[in-house]
């Protein structure tokens, strides 16, 4: 099928703190629409059959709980699937922007997933009722290509939002389409949790997963393209993903991703929105990924001297890391129960600092979540200590496997290279207990290779 991703540079409010009249604020999310709808028309026009736009897109960011209210549009959310917002405007007050969306998908004949801020009264009675009487979600919505509205999804991993509420339940959200079955639909750092993206995928037996984000980029195991390609390849969907364009903020990254191949933009440099549209086959049954070949285990006799350890700060998390010395050898580095593995060959010798690192506990810096992760990485210059830092370029060619003895079945493998860029393990999977990814020769530079592992029983 064919699939668009827009990623949009948002018009922002310049004082978004401030209270406005909803007359104000129709005003400034019509002129994010003006460009939604000519990118609606320009990726209709090449084919395609669904579009997603980004989180926050429409209305922007760093609102008050009280700033946002005359953004936010009315959406009943058990209405699914019997609402035309474009054909039946006057059910509701309050719809204008989920009106204007409908009316877009209506005109193209295209299926079209946005987000939007929503509200929802709620009685006294209801014991999580906030004080001033209302739910403020933040909500995806699907609409068909005849403008019903299919499904929503209010978010439910919010990423320091205090203008919005979390569900008192998880959304399990996804909608049917003529042209590649069930979609799933879950926002940005839901990713990152067991609630509700990895159940909603295991629960329905999804294969496509549409994903709008606000992402701001963190190397070198968080950036947009990176975690959102592993994630693909983890759990074999298909995924658009459209992110936020903001550079100043970090925050670009979108794609379309099938666990082989991905249609990528990354561009920290200029401004202005892109428009991704690519064709891509539609997943049904479960491939296994092919689990056969025995990564290169490390041979006990003849074992050199392990260089030294040592830690250093990546991702705010305390790594133990050993340095990649020469042109080929066996390392090994332990911490908790985790140990990880990496037999290597640097193809081309440089003078860059390449370290392999461990990290096995719970990350509480800007979300509280258990990581496993096997990382190897280029460091920032020649000392150990930037060893974790963020680097985007590399020249070094390594051949190279990596393994660990993970805890957890939930296993995300990152594969960046040079410039942002993406490759694919020539082999990965399960082996005797232990995860393992392998490549031969990266298409350019290595910036990171790493077992990414989410233990979520222990957040």
């Amino acid at each position: 099928y064919v699939a668009a991703v827009y990623e949009h540079e948002s018009i922002l409010s310049p004082t978004p703190a401030a209270p406005v009249q909803r007359r104000s604020a129709l005003e400034l999310m019509g002129r994010n629409l003006d460009i939604y709808e000519q990118q609606v028309l320009a990726a209709a026009r090449q084919g395609a059959q669904i579009i997603v736009f980004p989180e926050d897109g429409i209305h922007g960011f760093n609102f008050t709980r009280s700033s946002i209210y005359p953004y936010l549009d009315f959406i009943p959310h058990s209405h699914s699937g019997k609402w035309n917002p474009c054909r039946e405007p006057y059910l509701f007050n309050d719809t204008e922007i989920v009106q204007r969306l409908s009316c877009m998908a209506l005109k193209n004949k295209i299926f079209l997933v946005a987000n939007l801020g929503t509200k929802q009264p709620c009685e006294r009675s209801d014991p999580r009722c906030p004080s001033d009487g209302r739910y403020q979600f933040n909500t995806n919505v699907a609409l068909a290509a005849d403008g019903v509205l299919l499904a929503t999804y209010r978010k439910h991993n919010l990423y320091f939002e205090d203008a919005f509420d979390t569900p008192p339940e998880p959304d399990y959200a996804f909608f049917d389409t003529p042209f590649a079955g069930k979609f799933g639909m879950f926002t940005c750092f839901d990713i990152l949790f067991f609630e509700p993206a990895v159940n909603l995928i295991k629960q329905y037996n999804l294969k496509q997963i549409v994903y709008p984000t606000a992402w701001m980029n963190q190397l070198p195991l968080l950036s947009a393209v990176e975690f959102q390609q592993a994630f693909a390849t983890a759990f074999n969907v298909n995924i658009l993903a459209a992110n936020i364009h903001h550079p100043t903020l970090g925050m670009t990254g979108s794609g379309i991703y099938t666990p082989v191949k991905s249609f990528i933009y990354h561009n920290m440099e200029s401004y202005g929105g892109k428009l991704i549209v690519a064709e891509i086959p539609v997943i049904t049954a479960d491939y296994k990924t092919n689990l056969e070949k025995t990564p290169g285990r490390v041979s006990e006799k003849g074992k050199e001297q392990s260089p030294p350890s040592f830690y250093a700060e990546m991702m705010y998390d305390n790594f133990t890391f050993v340095p990649v010395w020469g042109e080929k050898g066996d390392l090994q580095v332990c911490a908790n129960t985790l140990c990880c593995y990496l037999n290597y060959q640097r193809a081309v010798l440089t003078d860059e600092l390449y370290a392999l690192g461990v990290f096995d506990g719970l990350h509480t810096v800007h979300g509280t979540y258990y990581v496993q992760a096997c990382a190897l990485v280029k460091c920032g210059g020649l000392s150990f200590s930037t060893c974790g830092q963020e680097v985007t370029d590399a020249t070094a060619l390594i051949d190279f496997q990596l393994w660990g003895n993970m805890s957890t079945p939930y296993i995300f493998p990152l594969l960046l290279t040079s410039g942002i860029t993406l490759d694919f393990a020539d082999h990965m999977g399960w082996k005797n207990n232990h995860y393992f990814l392998s490549k031969n020769r990266t298409s350019s530079g290595l910036l990171t290779a790493a077992l990414y592992g989410r233990w979520y029983e222990k957040d």
